[in-house]
């Protein structure tokens, strides 16, 4: 074990003496990643203690298992935050209403793994709408997907402004109760 460990060593230099224990190799980590974690942890959550706590866990967790720690650590570290916050999303149970998520989709291309995460929900929202009865999932997909008006659709589809008005609303329902009983996509976007 070094005795004495800069502030400016590189991580995979603290990550050596964190291996043997030093403990201000830990320290000097910590340092310089947590501001980053919390960060990431209270951007998700938007709850200052729920991000701190995270946090803790993550760097206490790292201290225990040092043999577990890999390569690049900002990566790990942005990982370790997002599976914390999942687990802590899946544990208080909390529903997003269906259209609320949607809204979050240009976030998934800020992340490295956005093309991974945007296939993942892509396919789940593929199977969540599929749930739809055949006519109503044509009426959800001309409206939402091709962004064609209610006007649009009854013309074009031979029914009712009224009708098209009334299967989206439905669609709508079913979609947010089929999304509040299993699939939520809006973890997908954490």
């Amino acid at each position: 074990m070094s005795n004495h460990i800069s502030q400016s060593s590189d991580d995979s230099t603290l990550f050596a003496d964190i291996l043997k224990g030093n403990k201000q190799a830990f320290s000097i980590l910590y340092e310089r990643y947590w501001d980053i974690a919390y960060s990431a942890a209270y951007k998700r959550l938007k709850d200052e203690d729920q991000a701190k706590d995270i946090v803790q866990e993550i760097f206490v967790n790292i201290w225990l298992k040092k043999d577990a720690i890999i390569g690049n650590f900002p990566a790990y570290l942005n990982v370790a935050v997002r599976n914390r916050v999942f687990k802590l999303a899946e544990k208080q149970k909390n529903n997003s209403p269906f259209f609320d998520w949607i809204e979050k989709i240009p976030e998934l291309h800020s992340q490295a793994d956005s093309k991974l995460l945007y296939q993942e929900f892509y396919a789940a929202y593929e199977s969540l709408i599929e749930t739809l009865p055949p006519k109503r999932q044509m009426i959800f997909r001309m409206r939402y997907h091709n962004d064609l008006s209610t006007k649009a659709i009854a013309d074009q589809m031979g029914i009712s402004r009224k009708t098209v008005q009334n299967q989206l609303g439905k669609a709508v329902d079913q979609l947010r109760i089929g999304s509040s009983t299993g699939f939520n996509p809006y973890y997908l976007l954490l």
